[in-house]
């Protein structure tokens, strides 16, 4: 029987079960243009409320995925795995973690996003350094995955174009909170770029994508299987977000601290995530434990951070896409800080806070389209539980243009919070779900 997209939405809408067939006659049909916008949102708003089961999700994924190309990373000579975070401020793991696991004898494909709203994108951070590209040809990603072990870039208009219209009409009809189309866009982007494992960053608190933590978990268990039924080995870590990662914000900032991690030294909370992430990616590429391919040092992230190796695959990655790794990076000609407002302990830095600031002061974009600079932003200068003194910079604002810091200021207003007694202490990995 033909399939007719009312039908398909008559469907979700009251509360039914896709069929295979519905499924793929809307991806099919929405990618190639047949299907209007405005039908595509209304099933989008009724997977909101109504949900979608395993198996519905499963072929949604798949169906997303065969509209466009696969990757075939067999030929790179190591063991693939990629990192997904779902987001968060200050969040520049992906910088120091993509050199640091291929230091360690993985091949790390990180295909990567731009930012959009309060949350930073890699490829916004990683375009401050002068020369630097992102878009390669896919022998291009092949060709420096197997000389270097790892490539930081943007997917290819070719990779998941369902997922590419579908990602902007759920930003402008209010449906990018649906846990099924979050799992099915993140998820069909990371199959299809071709890699063997990966492992999940689900991010919770303020500034998270999703501050709780029964969501965040139910999105972490549902990209997990839907990896594993892929025959992707897939592993969720849920981390915390509630106040900003590291200390920088913004692009080149956050440059700047992603390579003092990869010296050695850096942010106590920044580490601990990365050489948390580091370790499940050794150990899911199968280089970490007993083998013929593993043991000691060699697989050791921590190790690969102190002895330079980390260091020198950054180096390569960033030579290899054109980029000076060591040139200076663009500075905001202004600064602006902001007290601390009592005596007293740090008890709150608001991430998704600092994250708006940061976003006003041009750091961020409101659309996918807009240009961002590469040296505003912010740096914490105290981090939640430090004693700290009325008066006492906290924050220190970066920017290229002085109208923009009274913005900067009001997304600011709450984000301090200064107390008598410390603050009960947060762990950073909250969960491990596989």
């Amino acid at each position: 029987m033909a399939t007719h997209v009312l039908d398909v939405i008559r469907t979700k809408r009251d509360g039914g079960e896709l069929s295979d067939e519905q499924v793929r006659f809307f991806i099919e049909g929405y990618t190639a243009g047949t299907i209007a916008d405005e039908q595509a949102a209304a099933l989008c708003m009724a997977i909101l409320l109504r949900d979608m089961a395993p198996g519905e999700l499963a072929t949604w994924t798949q169906a997303m995925i065969d509209s466009g190309e696969r990757l075939d990373l067999s030929g790179v000579g190591r063991p693939t795995v990629d990192k997904h975070s779902t987001g968060g401020v200050g969040d520049k793991v992906s910088l120091p973690l993509a050199p640091l696991v291929a230091a360690c004898g993985a091949a790390v494909p990180q295909l990567s996003g731009r930012g959009l709203g309060h949350t930073g994108g890699t490829l916004d951070k990683l375009e401050a350094i002068p020369g630097w590209r992102a878009n390669l040809s896919t022998d291009e990603v092949v060709d420096q995955l197997r000389e270097v072990g790892a490539v930081i870039c943007a997917a290819s208009e070719t990779l998941c174009p369902a997922d590419r219209k579908l990602y902007a009409l759920r930003d402008v009809t209010a449906t990018v909170e649906a846990i099924p189309l979050i799992a099915s866009s993140i998820m069909s982007k990371k199959i299809a770029e071709g890699t063997a494992s990966l492992v999940l960053d689900v991010k919770i608190g303020s500034g998270a994508f999703l501050p709780e933590l029964d969501r965040a978990r139910r999105l972490a268990e549902t990209m997990v299987g839907l990896g594993r039924a892929e025959g992707v080995k897939t592993v969720a870590l849920i981390t915390d977000m509630e106040s900003p990662l590291g200390r920088a914000v913004g692009n080149g900032l956050e440059v700047t601290e992603a390579v003092e991690v990869l010296r050695g030294r850096g942010p106590a909370d920044l580490v601990e995530v990365t050489l948390a992430l580091a370790r499940e990616m050794v150990s899911l590429a199968g280089l970490a434990g007993s083998g013929p391919t593993a043991g000691g040092s060699a697989t050791d992230p921590a190790a690969a951070l102190a002895d330079g190796r980390a260091f020198a695959v950054w180096e390569a990655m960033i030579r290899a896409q054109g980029g000076d790794p060591g040139a200076p990076l663009p500075v905001a000609p202004i600064r602006h800080t902001v007290p601390a407002p009592a005596n007293g302990y740090l008890r709150r830095l608001d991430a998704r806070s600092v994250g708006e600031a940061v976003w006003r002061l041009g750091a961020g974009r409101a659309r996918k389209e807009h240009p961002v600079s590469p040296s505003a932003g912010a740096v914490c200068l105290r981090k939640r539980g430090d004693q700290v003194t009325a008066g006492e910079p906290i924050l220190e604002l970066h920017v290229d243009d002085g109208s923009h810091i009274p913005g900067a200021l009001a997304a600011l207003e709450g984000a301090i919070a200064v107390g008598p007694e410390p603050p009960d202490p947060r762990p950073l990995i909250v969960e491990r779900i596989s």
